[in-house]
């Protein structure tokens, strides 16, 4: 586009030019008319000389003026062709344009679906891990439970992990199941309800 405009504006300037130079050539021709003129009340002799010779230079300028209105014919062609490009180069950086923004609206639509998707896979991971430690409070809770039945032992009495440690399905370390977000068991007393330290993470 660059490169048009600086070619439109060459033509015009020689247009400009080749317009100074067809005005120069008819003022020079009405000037010569006007000696033509002056010559018919001239004598004969020097009359037919003079008009010889305005005949010749006349024919001279009519041949210059005919060759810059033809130069300007050229010039205005060419400065047609230079808007007919610009014009394209002008359409093709709209239509780029176009196209940057309709792949910035696919990015931004492509990057909403995968916050959304990521946002899905997160809750879905979270639900997991919160039924997945429940369970271990509902592994816990039973295990309390047996070991107070077959130790005779009543509400509030204290109790380890090492005790219910034989009533419950241990990880492979041999440890109480851990909470999957990181969540901290608190046991509790006989009668008490086995609590993680994650909020939702509560038996019903």
């Amino acid at each position: 586009m660059v490169v048009a405009e600086i070619l439109l504006f060459q033509a015009v300037r020689e247009k400009d030019t080749a317009l100074v130079d067809l005005r120069s050539a008819q003022v020079e021709m009405r000037q010569i008319q006007k000696d033509l003129d002056e010559l018919k009340n001239s004598s004969t002799g020097l009359q037919a000389a003079e008009i010889s010779r305005l005949r010749k230079q006349t024919e001279l300028l009519t041949a210059k003026a005919s060759a810059l209105q033809k130069n300007v014919e050229q010039l205005q062609i060419a400065r047609q062709e230079a808007d007919q490009h610009l014009a394209t180069a002008r359409k093709a950086l709209q239509m780029q344009q176009d196209h940057l923004q309709q792949l910035s609206a696919e990015n931004q639509q492509a990057r909403s679906a995968a916050q959304m998707q990521q946002s899905q896979q997160t809750d879905m991971l979270e639900a997991s891990q919160r039924n997945a430690c429940i369970n271990h409070l509902r592994q816990i809770d039973a295990a309390k439970n047996q070991w107070a039945l077959e130790n005779n032992k009543s509400a509030g009495n204290p109790i380890t992990a090492q005790d219910i440690a034989p009533y419950i399905k241990l990880d492979a370390n041999g440890n109480i199941p851990d909470c999957p977000a990181g969540g901290t068991y608190t046991i509790g007393a006989v009668g008490e309800v086995p609590t993680c330290s994650i909020p939702d993470h509560v038996l019903p």
